[in-house]
């Protein structure tokens, strides 16, 4: 097994008590990191981390109770923890709406939330990785930011301006052994997404024949023909926050199925 180098460095994963977050803490927690778990509530954060160990018999995991999607969040988590080695800017909602339908309520509400969480920590944190020369900051960001989905476009919307930022703020990192990357999931199998895929089903269903309808209707260009795991995208942050991705620098990693046609 190939030896990541991570063991002993602490990360602050966003939005950890679920999903996608969870699974990156997990497999991060795998790797011998010291991971501290977020959640809106410390009943969601608690059993987060009970499932986190159950999987991982010696996981080392703190806690961090507070909104990220707020300007207030972001302070507690900083005063919190001033340090990290990794920042992983996984917060994030979407919804599907039709374009006419959206209004500016909801369009500043997904940007506060997908795009100013990430920038609030990393404006604080990206300065001292920095000046310690070492430190890897991660977006989630998501093959929508490249491929706007007609049914959501406000969403498509900030996962491009995470796109943008990240690689903006690799430019800072010049001459030094940080790195700032973003990971582009396709859809993911977690409970938020089997909900957005039976608010979008006919039949109101979320099973694998939904799921099949959904990838066929709404991401036909799919490779896998499938709902990504989760575990998936916590191995490829796991990667981008090693040792061995010193080189992985202002990129945008997919991991969605080979969804995007595109080349580069």
């Amino acid at each position: 097994m190939m030896d990541l180098g991570l063991k002993g460095k602490l990360a602050l994963v966003t939005a950890s008590s679920g999903g996608i977050g969870e699974a990156i803490a997990r497999v991060l927690a795998g790797e011998g990191v010291r991971v501290i778990v977020s959640g809106r509530s410390q009943e969601s954060v608690e059993k987060a981390q009970t499932r986190i160990r159950n999987a991982v018999s010696n996981a080392d995991l703190l806690s961090l109770v507070g909104d990220l999607g707020t300007a207030a969040g972001a302070e507690v988590a900083i005063a919190a923890f001033p340090d990290v080695d990794i920042l992983v800017n996984n917060l994030g909602i979407y919804e599907a709406k039709p374009f006419a339908e959206i209004p500016d309520e909801d369009w500043q509400r997904l940007f506060d939330i997908n795009v100013m969480s990430g920038v609030r920590l990393s404006r604080h944190y990206l300065p001292r990785m920095i000046e310690r020369n070492s430190g890897r900051i991660i977006f989630i960001s998501s093959e929508s930011g490249v491929q706007i989905p007609p049914e959501m476009v406000h969403y498509g919307m900030t996962k491009s301006c995470q796109l943008a930022i990240a690689r903006g703020m690799s430019e800072w990192t010049k001459g030094t052994k940080v790195t700032v990357n973003t990971v582009m999931p396709g859809p993911t199998l977690t409970e938020g997404v089997e909900a957005f895929i039976a608010g979008m089903d006919e039949a109101g269903a979320a099973d694998e024949a939904a799921q099949r309808r959904f990838i066929q209707t709404h991401r036909n260009t799919s490779l896998t023909q499938r709902l990504g795991d989760p575990v998936e995208i916590g191995a490829t942050v796991a990667f981008l926050a090693s040792q061995w991705a010193g080189s992985t620098n202002g990129a945008a990693v997919r991991a969605e199925g080979g969804l995007l046609r595109s080349l580069v």
